[in-house]
């Protein structure tokens, strides 16, 4: 019988951390980080192409292009001289958590179960969404503390921190807490109904 308010009174159950679950964490790294290599470059091509979506809404007129090219997104603006340096962004520092989230989700007791597998996919569209958000807000820090005097006409001391700080915050942590939250709201398997209950 269950003991009130231990795992099962709570509605989820509990991951046993045993050697099983650590070898299938291990296992789901592995597998995480082969998918992770063997289509990082669509993966960045697609994040590329949604921020610069995002960006060029609110900017009049629209000018920002991000273009993924050898694990890096290069920064370009219609209004760069010809002659100017197009940073470019370490992609796979937006989107390596990906291979996080593939090790926490394989350590469930059946990570290749119907149910289990399409929570994953569930957690990975939002990942993604926070990845790209993560490069909307890197692009922004790039024009507001990188580009010298252009940055100081454009962006006020306030937005420069803004932007900075909202970035260096996924870098430190945003970016490893993501997946936690993301297993944690949707990956954990339901308890199965208590006995006599519908």
């Amino acid at each position: 019988m269950a003991r009130p308010g231990g795992p099962e009174a709570s509605g989820r159950l509990a991951i046993r951390v045993d050697r099983r679950s650590i070898l299938r964490l291990g296992g789901g790294f592995v597998a995480g980080l082969a998918v992770w290599f063997a289509f990082a470059a669509p993966y960045e091509r697609s994040m590329a192409a949604a921020a610069q979506a995002v960006l060029r809404v609110f900017e009049k007129p629209p000018v920002t292009r991000l273009e993924a090219s050898g694990g890096e997104i290069i920064v370009d603006r219609s209004d760069f001289p010809e002659t100017s340096p197009r940073p470019g962004l370490p992609a796979g520092d937006l989107h390596f958590n990906f291979v996080l989230l593939c090790a926490l989700f394989a350590m469930t007791p059946r990570p290749l179960s119907p149910s289990n597998f399409g929570r994953f996919w569930i957690a990975a569209a939002i990942l993604w969404i926070v990845q790209v958000l993560a490069l909307v807000v890197q692009v922004e820090s790039v024009y507001a503390t990188r580009l010298g005097p252009w940055s100081e006409a454009h962006y006020g001391p306030v937005a420069r921190n803004l932007w900075a700080g909202g970035f260096h915050f996924y870098l430190i942590a945003g970016r490893f807490a993501a997946p936690f939250v993301l297993w944690w709201a949707v990956g954990r398997p339901q308890a199965p109904p208590p006995a006599g209950k519908s």
